[in-house]
């Protein structure tokens, strides 16, 4: 398994490849706000995606290689990320159907960049959808984040999920599996979610060139 670093506006990123034999699409997947590529929904998503012929690239963000836990503001989150985009789709990842993604704060970047990225479809793994209230503050909605996808959309979200749930939508499939924003109880349910749906995004995408 192949892991370099690609150079970002806030610094190196960091990409750990899968590649099947003969790939048939792409899936680029960013890690949670305080995790790592090692959380078991992404290795559920790795294995699924590879078992039908998707090549995977995992990428940690350039304040995690720092050795940084505390995530930077939006902006750079996404920049370090369309920038790592960009790389792959002119090298390692050249003329593949591309699929973005990832797990909580990774699916809120993947999400605000799917159209500047060139995204056939995303992938939401534990979606935030609503951050705990603050006393004296109104709940806030992630859910614009999703709204503004126009691609299809997988949400994979435990029941228990203290962020709540989102709502299916035009664009958007959202499967419950047992567990919690860990998405720790049924990793065999995350994988089995995926594996149905890539192959039809990707093949309908490509069918649509």
């Amino acid at each position: 398994m192949p892991v370099f670093e690609i150079d970002t506006p806030t610094g190196p990123a960091r990409a750990h490849l899968h590649v099947p034999e003969e790939p048939r699409g792409a899936l680029v997947l960013g890690h949670g706000a305080g995790g790592g590529v090692e959380a078991p929904d992404l290795r559920a998503s790795t294995e699924a995606a590879l078992s039908v012929g998707i090549s995977v690239a995992l990428i940690e963000q350039p304040y995690r290689v720092a050795g940084r836990r505390s995530p930077p503001r939006a902006p750079q989150l996404d920049a370090a990320w369309l920038s790592v985009v960009a790389h792959l789709r002119a090298t390692e990842l050249a003329d593949l159907q591309l699929v973005v993604g990832g797990r909580s704060l990774g699916a809120r970047v993947a999400c605000r960049t799917a159209e500047e990225a060139g995204a056939v479809a995303v992938l939401c793994l534990a979606f935030p959808l609503e951050p705990p209230r603050r006393a004296g503050k109104p709940p806030l909605s992630r859910l614009p984040e999703l709204e503004a996808v126009t691609v299809p959309t997988l949400v994979v979200q435990g029941v228990r999920d203290p962020f709540g749930m989102p709502p299916p939508g035009p664009f958007r499939e959202v499967v419950k599996v047992q567990g919690d924003h860990g998405l720790k109880a049924d990793p065999e349910a995350v994988a089995a979610a995926i594996r149905a749906w890539l192959p039809q995004v990707v093949v309908q995408a490509t069918h649509a060139r």
